[in-house]
C-alpha cells in the first residue's frame, strides 16, 4: 500500500507540471506559531468562492486525494481525510500551515507542500524552484475550508 501511495503522489506531482498556471516564484515570508500560521500570506482574507473552485480543480489540488461535501463532483479522492467539517477540526491558522507545508505534521505524508520550493523530491520540471500555489490561492482555499462545518 505504501508503494501505491508513493506512485500516486508522483502522479499528482506530475499533473501539477502540466497545469499550465504561472506561479509566483517568490514566497511571502511567514511565521509559524505553534501548529499554524496565524497571519494571512497576502495580508487579507481569501475568497471562499474562489477557494471552492480551487479545491474542486482536478489539475491542481484537493479533490484528487480528498473527498468532501461536493455532491456534484464525481470520483472524489480516498487517499486523505474527508474535508467535511474541516472548519470544525482545524483553525484557519492550522489549515494554512497544512497547505503551506504538510510535512511539518507528518514527514512521510504524500500531500504536496503547496507553498514551498526547496527540499522537495519528485517535482515536475515546470515547478522546480516554484511553489505549486500562490499566496492568494492558499488564502482562498483556507477561506473555503474554514466554511466547511458539520
Amino acid at each position: 500500500m505504501a508503494r501505491a501511495s508513493v506512485h500516486i503522489a508522483v502522479l499528482i506531482a506530475t499533473s501539477f507540471a502540466f497545469a499550465g498556471d504561472a506561479r509566483a516564484d517568490e514566497l511571502v515570508p511567514y511565521q509559524i506559531v505553534g501548529d499554524g500560521i496565524p497571519q494571512s500570506l497576502t495580508g487579507t482574507p481569501g475568497d471562499a468562492a474562489r477557494g471552492r473552485t480551487l479545491v474542486l480543480a482536478r489539475t491542481t489540488t484537493c479533490i484528487l486525494c480528498h473527498s468532501g461535501p461536493f455532491p456534484e463532483t464525481r470520483f472524489q479522492g480516498d487517499l486523505a481525510p474527508d474535508l467535511t467539517g474541516a472548519g470544525n477540526r482545524w483553525s484557519a491558522n492550522q489549515l494554512r500551515l497544512r497547505l503551506v507545508d504538510a510535512s511539518r505534521f507528518n514527514p512521510d505524508t504524500i500531500m504536496p507542500s503547496y507553498y514551498r520550493k526547496d527540499g522537495l523530491v519528485r517535482v515536475g520540471r515546470n515547478l522546480v524552484g516554484k511553489p505549486i500555489l500562490s499566496a492568494a490561492e492558499i488564502e482562498d482555499i483556507v477561506a473555503y475550508l474554514a466554511t466547511l462545518r458539520d
